[in-house]
């Protein structure tokens, strides 16, 4: 079985800020839509957090894994104890993302095929960051666009 594209997708700050107080920075629509263009009918990796700061719990149309240490009985998602054992249950598929938190995202960057990253020009106060991704190289600039006053860019980043 083929290895899988191992992704990550994110919405970051200038300074990489991703959160505060388990909510995103920054909810603009189009990422919204192209969050969901990108990941539709593939498999989603994230942390207990993130899945539960979901408000519809699992997101549809996509296969839901949720990591935890703790036991957790999911009905819309699998539960995995550790990142490996999560990526070993998505060989034959094409791509997988890692959807977040903080945590999630800081153990998948250095197994990370490619990167998404929908990047803002601004600076908001933020108590969750993205990783350090120097050592990415933009291949694609999707687009840009600005919603009340911020503005934004869609880059698509693989290792350098």
């Amino acid at each position: 079985m083929n290895k899988p594209i191992f992704s990550l997708i994110a919405v970051v700050a200038k300074d990489r800020g991703i959160g505060n107080n388990n909510e995103l920075l920054f909810h603009i629509p189009e990422d919204l839509k192209y969050f969901q263009n990108v990941t539709s009918g593939h498999t989603v990796i994230m942390g207990k957090n993130t899945y539960f700061s979901l408000p519809n719990g699992a997101l549809p149309g996509r296969k839901n894994i949720v990591l935890s240490r703790q036991e957790l009985s999911l009905k819309d998602a699998q539960v995995f104890d550790s990142l490996t054992k999560a990526v070993e249950s998505c060989s034959g598929e094409q791509e997988v993302f890692v959807i977040g938190g903080a945590s999630i995202y800081q153990q998948a960057i250095s197994l990370a095929d490619k990167l998404y990253i929908t990047e803002v020009d601004a600076i908001k106060p933020a108590d969750t960051f993205f990783p350090d991704y120097s050592s990415f190289n933009t291949i694609k600039e999707l687009g840009d666009g600005e919603y009340k006053g911020l503005k934004y860019k869609f880059l698509e980043l693989t290792k350098g």
